[in-house]
Parts: structure tokens; C-alpha cells; sequence
């Protein structure tokens, strides 16, 4: 073989060489890549940040898990008797103090009047533009006034308006006595409707607050009460919650809700103060689609009663967001039906579930469902089938039935047979 011949046939040898060689130390470098960072999530975090030459660390910075909830603070104290901020989409208590201790009201009994006047108006047994007779009762009211006249009429509307806006104690009773026909039969109503929404705490004498033995509400009682009347009543509540002033017979009054003229999303509330009462206030604000609904009892003062609700509000704004985690009739999924008409049924909630988290920690929310494995028809609708489990890390923070969205009838004589069968085996 000649010297040139030599050369040739070396040359692809040695390239074949470092080939090899580049492989073999390309896999012993990944190998070793990847034992090193197995060893380093394997290995305790530390603080000190090495370096070629180490120098004492004054201040380690500690290393954070990105998903774990930073600590919320806690709320505002306030001087308030007892106090509750409430998340209106999900009914949770936020922050409370005495929320069930049963106190005089004052003029936020009116959310109660309010609620039975929209109810009536939704249900159409009264109309706006009624005109209702001022009583010699509801003209003598003392406190707060609309300044109507005995014997004139005056219309739902601006009734309602006198009452809210105003927080009139004549235009409550007179709308009292209209809508249930005398004041006792519509204080019967208003207990009887408190009882139905669950509002164990609570007991009324009359539709204004006036002061009255054993006329009492606790915070969680107007909470819940505000919070169904916004829901229930959405166009009711911003038409007449969110008007700042109202002039009747000649006097011009601002909403004694005084939130609404300092922060644009506060949208509604309703105040009252008696001696015995103190200084109240039932107020609420909307951001990014999630509600707040505060409420303070037995303050010392008018600015006391708005700061501190404030207080609340912002707190709850400013820690909390509400996440959306499915809607109602949303199909979740079509589980196997045995012996029914169908195959198959579409399963869901029967309501939105909304859930209430600290800020920025939508991340760490998990769902989880579960379906019973043996669906067997008949099914009606909203028949519970199964759990929707909510989670925050590893803590449950809501569970709801998961129901049939459709019906689904027994199916023939040969179906329920063959389906017989199937579960036998």
C-alpha cells in the first residue's frame, strides 16, 4: 500500500475516532449533568450563593416556593360594637366581630322595608307609579323625615326614594301600610321573610328602627339580608342605593350614605343611628366583578362608621379576589346511563361556583370531580350524581353536587335486560 493509499484509509479512522470520543464524553457529561441536578432538588435549599471565593452572606435571601400563599394580614380592628365584611359572591366572612351578637339597628331595619316593597313591585302587586294616601300615623313619624303631608299621595317611587335616599321614617311607614294593609301585618311579614333567609338573629317591631324593645339585628343577619336583596333586586338597588340626593317638598337631602360621594365603586348602603344603636352603616362596593358587602354596628360617629367600613372594603380589595372555577350547566361530562332511554348523560353544576382566595394564588386552585360508577335511569334533572371537590393546595375550600342537566326516562323492556346483564357482570 502505498503512502498516499495509507493516508486515505487512516483519515475516516480517526475521524470515527473523535466521534467516538465526542459521544462517549457528551454522555458522560449529561449523565453527570443530570445526577447533579437529581442531587440538587434532592438536596435541602440553601441560602449562601457559592462562588470562587466565598464571602460571608449578610443577608441570605431564602429561597420561595412560587406557589405558596403569601401570608394575608389581618383585617382592620375597629372600634365598632361588632362588625362583618362579607364576599357577596361566594357568602363568605372575610372578617366579622360579634357577627351574631342581636343589636338595635336603627334605620338599616329599611333594608328589610325596601326588600318587601321590591318583592312586592318584582311580583307586580304594587306598581311604581301607585299613589298611596299618607296616614296620620306615617305623617307624625319622628326622626328622620321626607316631609310628606298627611292626606296628600304620593307615588311608589318617590316613596321609595324618601325612604332610601333620605332614610325617611314617614315614607317607610306609609310604604309599610300599603304594601301589607296595616303596619302590624307587614312587621309580620317582615319576621316571617327573615326567618325564611335565615336570619336567626333577628327580630323587628316596626318598618323604620325606631327604637322598639326586642327590636334587634346582628351583623351577619344584615349581611345576608343586603346581599339577597342585591342579587334579587339588582335594577331596584342601583337605581335608588346609588342616587346621591333627592328633593321633596321643597327640601333637597344627600344620601346619608356618605361612601357614596368618596370612592366611585362603592354602589349602595343604607345608614341608621340612635342613641341606643350608635352610629351604623350597611354599605357595599363592586371591583374586577367581585362584591364586598360591609357592615358596621355601634360606632361612636358618622366619620367613625364611614372609615371603618372603608377599612373593610379596601382590606378585602385589596387581599382577596374571587376565582370562577365553573358555570352553571357548564357540561362537565357524559357518564354511561344503565337501563335508560340514552347511553349517556350530560352532567354539571346547577349553579355558578365561585370561590374566594387570597390575591394571586388563582394557581394553586385544583378541582377534582367524582361520579357515582353506577348510573341507573330514571334520572330527573338536577339529580345529584357526583362531587365537585375545590381545592387550595391541600386544603378543601368548596364542595357542590354535580347533577344531571337532562332527564333521562327508563328505557324499554329489552334495554333494562341487556343493561341487567352489564351490571350483573
Amino acid at each position: 500500500m502505498t503512502s498516499n493509499q495509507q493516508k486515505q484509509w487512516n483519515q475516516p479512522r480517526r475521524a470515527m475516532s473523535l466521534a467516538l470520543v465526542f459521544s462517549v464524553t457528551w454522555a458522560a457529561t449529561a449523565i453527570t449533568g443530570s445526577a447533579a441536578l437529581s442531587t440538587a432538588m434532592a438536596a435541602p435549599a440553601t441560602n449562601a450563593v457559592p462562588s470562587v471565593n466565598p464571602v460571608p452572606s449578610v443577608n441570605p435571601v431564602p429561597k420561595v416556593d412560587p406557589k405558596a400563599a403569601l401570608p394575608v394580614p389581618g383585617a382592620p380592628v375597629l372600634s365598632a360594637r361588632s362588625y362583618v365584611l362579607l364576599d357577596a359572591n361566594t357568602g363568605q366572612i372575610i372578617a366579622q366581630k360579634n357577627a351574631d351578637q342581636p343589636v338595635p339597628p336603627a334605620s338599616i331595619t329599611k333594608l328589610m322595608t325596601s326588600y318587601l316593597v321590591f318583592t312586592a313591585l318584582k311580583a307586580g302587586d304594587i306598581h311604581m307609579n301607585d299613589m298611596v294616601t299618607i296616614s296620620k300615623n306615617a305623617w307624625q313619624m319622628q326622626g328622620s323625615k321626607m316631609f310628606i303631608e298627611v292626606g296628600t299621595q304620593v307615588s311608589v317611587k318617590n316613596l321609595l326614594r324618601g325612604m332610601i335616599v333620605q332614610s325617611g321614617n314617614d315614607a317607610a311607614t306609609a310604604l309599610a301600610e300599603y304594601v301589607g294593609g296595616n303596619q302590624a301585618s307587614f312587621v309580620a311579614q317582615m319576621n316571617a321573610t327573615a326567618k325564611k333567609l335565615g336570619m336567626v338573629n333577628t327580630h323587628y317591631e316596626d318598618p323604620t328602627g325606631w327604637p322598639a324593645d326586642g327590636h334587634v339585628m346582628s351583623a351577619r343577619d344584615i349581611s345576608l339580608l343586603f346581599n339577597d336583596l342585591v342579587r334579587k333586586f339588582p335594577e331596584y338597588y342601583h337605581e335608588f342605593f346609588r342616587q346621591k340626593e333627592f328633593t321633596w317638598n321643597g327640601i333637597k337631602q344627600l344620601n346619608r350614605e356618605k361612601l357614596l360621594f368618596r370612592d366611585n365603586w362603592i354602589d349602595g348602603g343604607k345608614t341608621g343611628h340612635t342613641e341606643e344603636a350608635g352610629y351604623c352603616l350597611a354599605t357595599s362596593g363592586q371591583q374586577n366583578g367581585m362584591r364586598l358587602i360591609a357592615v358596621v354596628l355601634g360606632t361612636e360617629s358618622d366619620d367613625a362608621r364611614n372609615n371603618e367600613a372603608e377599612a373593610l372594603l379596601n382590606y378585602g380589595f385589596r387581599f382577596y379576589e374571587n376565582v370562577a372555577v365553573r358555570k352553571a350547566n357548564e357540561v362537565l361530562a357524559t357518564p354511561v346511563v344503565f337501563k335508560g332511554s340514552e347511553n349517556n348523560v350530560p352532567i354539571g353544576l346547577s349553579q355558578d361556583l365561585v370561590v374566594l382566595v387570597p390575591k394571586d394564588q388563582a394557581k394553586n386552585v385544583s378541582v377534582s370531580m367524582t361520579v357515582n360508577p353506577k348510573l341507573i335511569a330514571p334520572l330527573v334533572v338536577n339529580q345529584a350524581v357526583g362531587t365537585l371537590t375545590v381545592k387550595m393546595g391541600d386544603k378543601v375550600i368548596a364542595e357542590r353536587d354535580v347533577v344531571a342537566l337532562k332527564a333521562v326516562p327508563e328505557g324499554g323492556f329489552f334495554k333494562k335486560m341487556v343493561d341487567g346483564v352489564r351490571l350483573w357482570f
